[in-house]
């Protein structure tokens, strides 16, 4: 068994390799009807929406991170053909496709594809009309009655936000169980890449959670706040369960980890993860949203003679950051200062939302301008990045983002 090729132990860390998804013809196929079963608020214009992309790509190339494609990793992991069979069915049989004349057809279309085509198109989803001619399996009557649906197979316009189906924790993931069965979906390619891909296969790499669990646990809601301390977010998107599964796997004699952080935040849309909400950009600096201030609880986990330990945590913010990391003073950056009118314009554009690529140094949009300056002010590096169109999916450049590894502070 090989050496894990993971290590993120902090937010901050100069980053080093890094997981994003190009966004792809799935974004085509979104449509006002569907956009809320998709998840959507609005139509990203997939041109501008790559130009984009490549922009915060570019960024962190230029810093030197080696950029990875999910759409690369996860046709390269499926090359063997018995491997590559065992994924369609297990991606079909959890597509919701009511007939089985049209999975048949699916899975006949998939397989006859190479396997970075067959990848582009179980992102992009697959129109009925482009199904036609592709299998002869006769339809059923679930078939006949599911015509109406424009798609044989609904597509997954999410997957440009690689920070949620998995999290790359330590030395290991959490292989995630998403809330909504949209994407759902998208933790397969995570569980193919992990245990195929010739990077990863055969290495050490413990699981602190998995896809079959029951509750749901979204990479949104997981922040390393050092070595010793992690936060998870009890949100829209993440169960209290889940956080207490992951904490009695991970809180163990042989990981450095120590403390969990419970950050139990409202439960709405503009705040669906705790990282749209709160940021780590340096040692002692954190953006935040400031309505999340007062209806904040945070509470510490950590592991006693009797299991795990759970405690409300009533002191302000700053005062737990101070105590849990060793600091002596904390500075919470608020989106756009608090203005009462800019902070919830930024915050719904993802102002508090950075993807920091070393001490002091962060990736944010260009469109938060206010929280830009402020961050700016406090001494942060800030690379702006064009965002009229990814924003349009509500997440920021941590969202768009998997850490594989980052140097050790």
């Amino acid at each position: 068994m090989r050496q894990s090729p993971l290590k993120v132990t902090s937010e901050i860390g100069r980053l080093r390799s890094v997981l994003l998804h190009r966004p792809g013809r799935e974004i085509e196929n979104l449509t006002p009807d569907l956009m809320s079963r998709l998840l959507f608020d609005d139509i990203p214009y997939l041109e501008v929406a790559r130009q984009e992309h490549d922009a915060f790509a570019k960024i962190l190339t230029d810093k030197g991170v080696e950029v990875l494609y999910l759409e690369n990793l996860i046709a390269e992991a499926i090359v063997d053909d018995e491997i590559k069979k065992n994924f369609v069915d297990e991606f079909l049989s959890e597509a919701g496709i009511p007939g089985k004349g049209t999975r048949d057809n699916l899975r006949d279309f998939f397989l006859s594809l190479d396997p970075r085509s067959m990848v582009d198109w179980m992102m992009s989803g697959v129109r009925r009309s482009e199904l036609k001619g592709k299998g002869d399996h006769p339809l059923s009557l679930a078939d006949r009655l599911d015509s109406h649906n424009l798609f044989a197979v609904d597509p997954l316009p999410n997957l440009y936000f690689t920070r949620d189906p998995f999290a790359t924790i330590g030395t290991g993931i959490t292989l995630n169980h998403m809330r909504t069965e949209t994407r759902n979906r998208e933790t397969l390619f995570a569980k193919y890449i992990f245990e195929y891909h010739p990077r990863f296969k055969d290495c050490a790499i413990p699981f602190w959670f998995d896809r079959d669990e029951k509750t749901s646990l979204e990479g949104g809601d997981e922040l390393i706040l050092s070595p010793e301390v992690l936060a998870i977010g009890v949100s829209q998107r993440t169960d209290a369960a889940s956080v207490e599964t992951f904490a009695n796997r991970i809180l163990r004699e042989d990981e450095s980890f120590k403390t969990v952080l419970a950050f139990n935040i409202p439960k709405k849309r503009a705040f669906m993860h705790l990282d749209t909400v709160f940021t780590m950009v340096d040692r002692d600096k954190f953006t935040i949203h400031p309505e999340i201030e007062g209806p904040l609880q945070v509470f510490s986990i950590t592991r006693g003679a009797k299991g795990l330990e759970i405690e409300e945590m009533t002191a302000t913010l700053e005062e737990i950051l101070k105590s849990t990391l060793g600091l002596d003073d904390v500075t919470l950056i608020r989106c756009a200062g608090g203005d009462p009118i800019d902070a919830p314009r930024e915050q719904w554009n993802d102002g508090s939302n950075t993807l920091a690529i070393a001490p002091g140094e962060v990736v944010v949009y260009s469109r938060n301008h206010s929280t830009n300056r402020l961050l700016q002010e406090y001494g942060i590096v800030t690379h702006t990045m064009p965002s009229s169109e990814l924003s349009r999916g509500r997440g920021g450049p941590r969202c768009m983002s998997m850490p594989l590894v980052r140097d050790e502070l």
